[in-house]
């Protein structure tokens, strides 16, 4: 699909491009990159790179296009009510006074920032301050996305405390995973952003939107380095606790299994098929219960006071 976007007090859509426009391409049929490719140009290859979703951020040039791959959040809910993090390719082309986002996977930066755009009645905003314009909302949404990973896993946290539980565990493993995958798209986006501050140097741009822009981008990246860190002091503490929960529970083992030894080894003396001068008397199974107990309770009394089951 391709829409025509116009900033007058925000973002707007119109029905056929004009000289500055934003032009957003979502998931394009064959057709439609025919369409982009006789009318403006557009190199079809870098275009393609998109539908990779693991294409990586970099910075490309083609017959005076800029062309700019950057990586955004996403997330999906599950059928299991699952929530999944992940990040996904975009790109950004600019030539004169074409710009072009190109997105094969949906997220929620786009829309979220036409709609900040009206609230902000923000003015013309093109070309370059546009891509870093995006590129700052991309940041944001990291660090939305970074607010409910640490809240999910201040939730695991606080039942885990209850509860050892194997899910649990499961879901703070997969926390972590989504946080690499926030961390090494950031690093991806920062680098872009220090690419694309340089080539617009001279250029006119709005400064305090590019200086805003690394802020963002650093603090999510500071955020997700935090959490990432925190988490997995969290997964050794809690590995640390599943093994100290398991030495105690093989400590009580051996403890009972010595206890239990003495009765035997009594019962096996006692039952032998020779004569013991017991096996008539009458009060000889008491005995042997009486002898089993008083060695069981001496056994114990040592063991309760030797450093070596402590």
């Amino acid at each position: 699909m391709i829409s025509y976007w116009k900033c007058r007090e925000g973002f707007g859509e119109i029905n056929q491009w004009k000289s500055g426009c934003w032009i957003r391409v979502t998931a394009p049929s064959e057709d439609e990159l025919s369409l982009l490719s006789q009318r403006f140009a557009v190199p079809l290859d870098f275009i393609h790179d998109a539908e990779d979703i693991e294409e990586r951020p970099r910075v490309d040039h083609e017959d005076n296009w800029l062309m700019v791959f950057v990586r955004v959040p996403c997330k999906r809910i599950e059928e299991d009510d699952e929530t999944i993090f992940s990040t996904a390719p975009l790109a950004m082309l600019i030539r004169d006074d074409v710009f072009i986002t190109v997105s094969y996977f949906d997220n929620e930066v786009l829309d979220d920032f036409i709609v900040w755009s009206k609230r902000r009645r923000m003015y013309d905003c093109k070309g370059y301050d546009l891509m870093i314009s995006l590129m700052l909302s991309t940041s944001v949404w990291y660090l939305k996305y970074l607010k409910q990973m640490n809240a999910m896993m201040n939730a695991a946290e606080d039942r885990l405390e209850e509860k050892m539980d194997n899910d649990e565990l499961m879901r703070m493993m997969g926390l972590g995973k989504y946080l690499i995958y926030f961390i090494t798209s950031l690093k991806g986006n920062a680098t872009v952003l220090a690419r694309i501050k340089l080539r617009v140097r001279s250029l006119p741009h709005d400064e305090d939107l590019l200086e805003d822009a690394e802020i963002e981008m650093q603090q999510a990246i500071d955020t997700a380095d935090i959490y990432s860190n925190i988490l997995d002091r969290q997964q050794d503490a809690y590995a640390s606790v599943i093994g100290n929960n398991l030495n105690r529970i093989m400590k009580t083992l051996t403890v009972v299994t010595i206890l239990l030894m003495i009765p035997t080894v009594i019962a096996g003396f006692y039952g032998m098929n020779v004569p013991n001068r017991m096996e008539t008397w009458w009060l000889g199974f008491p005995f042997a219960v009486l002898i089993s107990l008083l060695l069981m309770a001496i056994g114990y009394f040592f063991i309760r006071h030797s450093k070596f089951f402590k």
